[in-house]
């Protein structure tokens, strides 16, 4: 499955989808970026003068790309027009380092730690564009084609 069917499989429209590429993908993990626009819907307001990208963005684009875009590599097989990917969030556990401001470009690296029943569970991390830790955690999805 090439990189540009499972961002077309993703269940999101912009503004809400927080995959540019994927670089990167193996049974075993996956790696993608996104870069943070200027007049994306959520600096408006965060924080005044000074905006930053709020954490709960940044922890569902690494959802996006560490675990969605792994689980539906992950169901090719049973994924078609028919029967499409159904994700549900069932855990996370984010700690953060650094902010990410606006037009910063940022990398999701993800590893797979488990996947059984449909439940995926990954260790992601966000580097910036200069390799530094923005944060990092666990995230548990369940993935369903349905």
């Amino acid at each position: 499955m090439k990189s540009s069917e499972i961002i077309n499989l993703l269940p999101y429209q912009k503004p809400f989808l927080f995959v540019d590429e994927i670089t990167d993908i193996s049974e075993n993990g996956v790696t993608g970026s996104y870069k943070f626009n200027e007049n994306e819907f959520f600096y408006e307001g965060h924080f005044e003068d000074n905006p930053i990208t709020p954490g709960v963005i940044l922890t569902e684009t690494m959802a996006q790309i560490g675990v969605v875009c792994l689980g539906i590599f992950l169901l090719k097989n049973e994924i078609s027009s028919d029967k499409k990917p159904q994700i549900a969030l069932t855990s996370n556990n984010i700690d953060f380092f650094l902010p990410v401001f606006p037009n910063e470009k940022i990398t999701v690296i993800s590893t797979k730690e488990y996947f059984r029943f449909h439940k995926l569970k990954c260790s992601v991390k966000m580097m910036n564009s200069k390799n530094e830790l923005v944060c990092r955690g666990t995230i548990s999805g369940m993935i369903i084609a349905k």
